[in-house]
C-alpha cells in the first residue's frame, strides 16, 4: 500500500512543474508556506494544557481525534452555547467555516460548495454529491432541506477530498453532524422562538438514564415563518413561508465499559412554500400557482462501537433514510394573462428516495501496531445502495415524466500510521470503490454504467514546541461519472466522465500566549481532472418562450487554489474575539460551455475570492453577555453558462442575553443593515414586457431580522 500511495504521489507531483503548488499560490501565499516550512524547527507555543481553548473532538475521521491534532483543514461549530440568534437550518451557519459557500434555488439553501467545488441545483436524475452529509451516521448528501439543527451538539466541517474516509460523495469535503447524547441525570428543556415575519418555534428536549448502562434522549421542534416574499397576486404574504417539524430520538446501551451501542432515529417535515423568483428582481413576485418545497424524511441508525484491552477496535455502523419529496414551481412567476400569447406554465418534481449505507472497520489497538509496534492501522468496508423514483408533472409534457435510479457502491479501504520518531508520524490510506448505476424511464432512456475509482492519502505530520501541529499531505479524490436525460439534448451531450481531484495542502496548528490563542491555518493547491461543470443550454419554443435545459459535462482541467485561517483569541477573561477568513482563486482550463462560450482562464462558479467571519463575546457578570460579528463574501459567478454575477456584501448581526443553570433568554437581530444578499442566479429570457430579452434573475436571501429566543430549564 505505502508503495501505491507513493506511486501515486510522485506521478502527480512530477507532471507539471509549472503547475506546482507554491508557483500557483501566489506571492501572499508563497510566504505563509515558507513560515509553515520553517515553523518545522520549533515554534514556540503554549502547553495545551494550560490552554483556555476547551477541547474538541472530532468524529468525522477514520478515528475519532482533537480539532487540533487533526491533520486536515477542518472547522468545528458547536451548538451548547449558541449566541449568535436562532439557528434552525444548516444553510443559517455555513458561512462560519472559510471556503464554504451555498446555493438556494429552493426554500432552504440545500446545495453546498466547499472550495468552489459542489453542485448549485438539480431538476432531474441523477444528482452525484461534491459534498457529503452525514447526520449521525445516515447519509443525506443532496437532500439538504432535512438538515434542520434542533439538539444538535456541533458540526464538522472538512475542507478537501475525502477519499480515504468517504469516497465518491465528499470530493469537495464532508459535512458530519452530531446530535447530542443522553445525559447522566434526567434533564428537560424547553425553548422558545418569536421574531418578524410571523416567525415562532417551540422546541422541547427530555433526557436522562433508563437504568444503570442505559440513557435516553428526546428532542421536538416546531418552527414556522411567512417567509420574506409578498405576492401581489394573490394578496399574500406566506407563498415563501419555513414550516419545518423535526423529530430526534437516541438510545446509548453501554454492556460494560469496553462497549457502546447507540439507536439515532428521527423525522423531518417541511411543509415549505417557494414563490421566491419575481420579473422585477424584488421581493414582490406575481405567481398565480406559487410552488412547494415538501419533504417528510425518516431516518434511523445503529451503532456499535467494542474495544478490547488494548488489543483492537471494531467500529461498525448501519443507516437506513427514506424521503418524500415534492418540489415545484411557477415557471413563468406570473398570473394568465401577463403573457400576451397565454402562456403559463408549472413544473412540479416529485421523489421518492432511499438510502441505505453499512460501514464497518476494524483499528488497531496500543498492542496490536505493526512492524515494531510503530504503526498504527485501520481497515474497513462501505456499502451503498440507493433508489430514487422520479415522477415529472410539466405543463410542456403530454403526460408525466418518470424514471427509477438505482446506485450501488462498494469499497474497501485501509491506512497505516507509522510513527517515525517522537515528534513525526507519516500516515498512507487507500481506498478503491466500484461503483454501479441503472437508470430507466418513460422515454425508453436507459444507462447501465460501471465505475472503479481509487482515492487515498499520503499525510505527514510533525508535532512542534509547545504542542502545535505542522502537516503536509496530498490526498486524492473522485467523483462517478454519469449521464443526462433530457430529450432534446444533442447525443454526445449525454453522458460524462468521472471527475479526479488532487488535493496539495500544507497547515500549521497551534495555541499561543499561554493558550489565550488559537489558531488554524491551510494553504492548499487542488488540480481537478475531467471536471464535471454543470451548465445549461436555453431554447425557445414555438410560442416563444423558453425552455431551460440544465445538464452535466466534463471540462478539461481546472484549479482551485487558497488560503484558510480561523483564529479564537481570548483578549481578556471576560472577551473573546474570532476571526475566520478564506481566500480562493480558481480557473477553468480548456473549457467550452454549452452555450459555446470559451470559458478557459475564467472563474469557476460559487467561488467567491474572499470570505470571513470575524466578532467578539463579551461575557458580563451574573451570566449576562453580548455577541457581535460581520459575516462577508466576495462577489462571484452563479453560473458557469453565463457571465453574471452576485454581489459583495457584508452582514451585521448581533445578540445580547443572559444564561443560568435554570432558564436563558437572548434578543438578536441578523442582517441588521439590510443587506441585499444573493442566494441563486439565472440568465435568459422570461419578461414579455422586453420581448423575453436574456437578463439576470437572482433570488433574495434572508432579511433585516429581529427576534427572541427563551429557554426553560424544567
Amino acid at each position: 500500500m505505502l508503495d501505491v500511495i507513493h506511486d501515486m504521489a510522485l506521478l502527480r507531483l512530477t507532471k507539471s512543474p509549472k503547475e506546482s503548488a507554491v508557483r500557483q499560490l501566489g506571492s501572499q501565499s508563497k510566504s505563509l508556506y515558507l513560515v509553515l516550512l520553517a515553523s518545522l524547527w520549533g515554534v514556540q507555543t503554549a502547553d495545551a494544557n494550560d490552554s483556555v481553548v476547551e477541547e474538541i473532538v472530532v468524529h468525522g475521521e477514520l478515528r475519532d481525534n482533537t480539532l487540533m491534532s487533526t491533520p486536515s483543514s477542518v472547522s468545528v461549530i458547536s451548538l451548547i452555547d449558541w449566541r449568535a440568534g436562532t439557528v434552525n437550518h444548516l444553510e443559517e451557519l455555513l458561512s462560519r467555516a472559510p471556503n464554504v459557500n451555498f446555493s438556494s434555488g429552493a426554500s432552504r439553501g440545500r446545495f453546498i460548495q466547499i472550495r468552489g467545488i459542489g453542485e448549485r441545483g438539480q431538476f432531474s436524475e441523477p444528482l452525484n454529491s461534491s459534498v457529503g452529509l452525514l447526520l449521525d451516521g445516515v447519509d443525506m448528501s443532496g437532500i439538504g432541506t432535512a438538515a434542520t439543527l434542533f439538539d444538535i451538539n456541533q458540526v464538522e466541517i472538512f475542507r478537501g477530498p475525502q477519499g480515504t474516509v468517504y469516497g465518491a460523495n465528499a470530493l469537495a469535503g464532508l459535512i458530519n453532524v452530531t446530535s447530542n447524547d443522553p445525559t447522566e441525570n434526567f434533564y428537560t428543556r424547553l425553548t422558545l422562538d418569536a421574531g418578524e415575519f410571523d416567525s415562532q418555534g417551540i422546541g422541547m428536549v427530555a433526557s436522562g438514564p433508563l437504568g444503570e448502562r442505559l440513557g435516553f434522549r428526546i428532542a421536538l421542534k416546531s418552527y414556522r415563518d411567512d417567509g420574506f416574499i409578498k405576492n401581489a397576486f394573490l394578496g399574500r404574504n406566506d407563498t415563501a413561508n419555513h414550516d419545518e417539524r423535526t423529530f430526534r430520538g437516541k438510545l446509548v446501551w453501554a454492556p460494560s465499559e469496553k462497549s457502546k451501542l447507540a439507536l439515532s432515529t428521527g423525522r423531518v417535515d417541511v411543509a415549505n412554500g417557494y414563490d421566491n423568483f419575481s420579473l422585477d428582481n424584488d421581493r414582490t413576485t406575481l405567481s398565480d400557482q406559487p410552488g412547494q418545497d415538501i419533504q417528510e424524511t425518516t431516518y434511523a441508525s445503529l451503532r456499535w462501537g467494542a474495544e478490547w484491552q488494548n488489543t483492537n477496535q471494531l467500529v461498525a455502523s448501519i443507516g437506513h433514510i427514506a424521503s418524500d419529496i415534492d418540489y415545484g414551481y411557477d415557471e413563468d412567476w406570473t398570473f394568465v394573462g401577463f403573457h400576451p400569447l397565454g402562456y403559463s406554465s408549472t413544473d412540479r418534481y416529485l421523489r421518492n428516495r432511499k438510502t441505505t449505507t453499512l460501514d464497518t472497520r476494524l483499528l488497531s489497538g496500543p498492542d496490536t501496531r505493526l512492524f515494531d509496534d510503530t504503526t498504527d492501522w485501520v481497515v474497513g468496508a462501505f456499502a451503498l445502495r440507493q433508489s430514487v423514483a422520479l415522477t415529472r408533472e410539466y405543463t410542456f409534457l403530454p403526460t408525466p415524466f418518470e424514471s427509477n435510479f438505482e446506485i450501488d457502491r462498494f469499497a474497501l479501504y485501509g491506512e497505516l500510521t507509522r510513527h517515525l520518531n517522537d515528534r513525526t508520524r507519516m500516515t498512507v490510506g487507500l481506498r478503491g470503490e466500484r461503483h454501479r448505476a441503472n437508470y430507466v424511464d418513460t422515454e425508453a432512456v436507459r444507462f447501465s454504467p460501471k465505475d472503479t475509482l481509487l482515492g487515498g492519502r499520503l499525510l505527514i505530520e510533525r508535532d512542534l514546541a509547545g504542542g502545535a501541529l505542522f502537516y503536509a499531505g496530498v490526498t486524492r479524490g473522485y467523483k462517478t461519472g454519469g449521464f443526462n436525460i433530457s430529450g432534446t439534448l444533442d447525443a454526445d451531450l449525454r453522458e460524462f466522465d468521472p471527475e479526479v481531484l488532487w488535493n496539495y495542502e500544507i497547515g500549521l496548528k497551534g495555541l499561543w500566549l499561554d493558550g489565550r490563542i488559537e489558531t488554524r491555518i491551510a494553504a492548499f493547491y487542488m488540480q481537478r481532472d475531467d471536471m464535471q461543470v454543470n451548465t445549461s443550454v436555453v431554447r425557445v419554443r414555438t410560442d416563444g418562450s423558453a425552455e431551460f435545459i440544465d445538464f452535466t459535462g466534463n471540462a478539461a482541467e481546472g484549479t482551485n487554489v487558497g488560503v484558510e485561517v480561523e483564529l479564537t483569541w481570548a483578549l481578556t477573561e471576560k472577551l473573546t474575539a474570532f476571526a475566520n477568513v478564506g481566500f480562493l482563486e480558481t480557473k477553468f482550463e480548456n473549457y467550452i460551455n454549452g452555450a459555446g462560450q470559451n470559458l478557459s482562464n475564467r472563474e469557476q462558479a460559487q467561488a467567491p475570492g474572499h470570505q470571513f467571519y470575524v466578532g467578539s463575546d463579551y461575557q458580563f457578570d451574573h451570566g449576562w453577555y453580548a455577541h457581535f460579528e460581520f459575516e462577508g463574501r466576495d462577489k462571484y459567478f452563479f453560473s458557469d453558462s453565463h457571465n453574471e454575477v452576485s454581489n459583495a456584501y457584508v452582514l451585521v448581526n448581533a445578540s445580547v442575553g443572559y444564561n443560568s443553570e435554570r432558564w436563558g433568554v437572548k434578543i438578536w437581530t441578523r442582517n441588521l443593515t439590510n443587506e441585499d444578499v444573493f442566494v441563486r442566479g439565472f440568465f435568459f429570457g422570461n419578461d414579455p414586457r422586453d420581448d423575453y430579452t436574456p437578463r439576470s434573475f437572482t433570488q433574495l436571501g434572508e432579511p433585516q431580522r429581529i427576534g427572541v429566543s427563551v429557554s426553560f430549564g424544567l
